[in-house]
């Protein structure tokens, strides 16, 4: 692995706990171990692109969600801009949740 590599690799775990501190207004977990981030990319330099989706097309949340996602992973340490595209294929589903999710909302 190279040194650039390993830069990115540490910027994805910076904005993923950057991401960790972002919830769903409705739902009491945060998005990240909701299962709304489908990918995060680093550039060489250090621009990050974001895929995320939504519990649905129609959430409340569609207008501030992904702006705060932008935000958050803007803060991250080295990052020299954020997108933040969101998608709905595929469609989020609670297949998509962590265990520690699963857990919190009692889906065991």
């Amino acid at each position: 692995m190279d040194i650039t590599s390993a830069n990115e690799l540490v910027i994805e775990a910076q904005i993923i706990e950057a991401l960790r501190t972002v919830f769903d207004p409705e739902i009491p977990v945060n998005i990240y171990e909701l299962g709304l981030i489908y990918e995060i990319k680093v550039d060489p330099s250090n621009v990050v692109e974001i895929k995320m989706t939504l519990t649905s097309p129609n959430c409340p949340a569609a207008g501030t969600l992904p702006g705060e996602v932008q935000e958050k992973a803007k803060e991250v340490p080295g990052v020299t801009d954020a997108k933040v595209e969101v998608v709905f294929d595929p469609p989020w589903d609670p297949s998509r949740m962590s265990e520690a999710a699963k857990l919190e909302l009692g889906l065991f």
